[in-house]
């Protein structure tokens, strides 16, 4: 009998601890297992169709998830440790790059996850309170996955081809990362809110709020020119494949 040959995986720890996920959910475990990425996956990452669509990425990690999960509802930041995790899996943990004209090499097996207080965070509940500084306003919200960042894009899509100068991605974000505003879960009070009550200042303090609480990696290397808060490391099809000359 032909025995089938099995892929040597990788147990992927998840910033999110799994934490905001719901109980029955196998990304509740806090961990997903992933396999080593093989020359099928190069395949992926050399599709020009994925490519110019902006999906190669995420063709690429839904092929090496070994854990049965809906990809959309990854939260962002549990993405992010799984592409580092497909990098280092795939080619290594050193990744060079070019910075102001420099050679760069990152370590990526030494990125840690942000620093926040779990203690905010509810096990099996992706739903936050905040009042807003200014007017006082009771919200709640909640952490973007991945199935709401593709959503985003496509409405952002579809406001551009309506309105060519259009500039709404902050605010419709936010209309996406809301749940409700003083107990009302209405999309309606949601937008209203959005685009006519709240001001510059409690809109930057949500967002500060929500950097203090949202899981992910830090992806910043600190260059010795650079800015003291660090430089986002680039991530391209390259970081995948770094022999892909694309």
């Amino acid at each position: 009998m032909e025995q089938k040959q099995k892929f040597p995986t990788e147990m992927v720890e998840l910033p999110s601890k799994g934490l905001l996920y719901p109980k029955d959910s196998a990304l509740a475990e806090g961990k997903i297992e992933m396999k080593y990425m093989t020359a099928r996956e190069e395949d992926i990452l050399t599709n020009q169709n994925y490519i110019q669509q902006g999906v190669v990425i995420d063709k690429l990690l839904q092929s090496l998830i070994v854990t049965p999960i809906n990809y959309g509802d990854l939260l962002v930041g549990d993405k992010n440790a799984i592409l580092i995790a497909s990098r280092v899996l795939g080619y290594g943990k050193d990744y060079e790059f070019e910075y102001k004209g420099q050679k760069e090499i990152v370590d990526l097996s030494e990125i840690k996850n942000k620093d926040i207080d779990y203690s905010l965070l509810e096990k099996g509940k992706n739903e936050f309170t905040f009042t807003t500084p200014s007017t006082n306003t009771n919200i709640t919200f909640k952490i973007l996955t991945h199935g709401d960042e593709k959503a985003i894009e496509q409405e952002i899509k579809g406001l551009k081809k309506i309105y060519k100068d259009s500039s709404a991605e902050l605010t419709t974000r936010l209309k996406r990362m809301i749940t409700s505003v003083e107990g009302s879960p209405e999309p309606k009070t949601i937008r209203d809110f959005v685009d006519n009550f709240l001001l510059a200042r409690d809109s930057r303090a949500l967002r500060e709020y929500i950097n203090i609480i949202q899981p992910d990696v830090d992806l910043r290397f600190f260059p010795e020119d650079g800015p003291d808060g660090g430089v986002d490391i680039p991530i391209g099809v390259t970081f995948l494949w770094p022999d892909a000359g694309l």
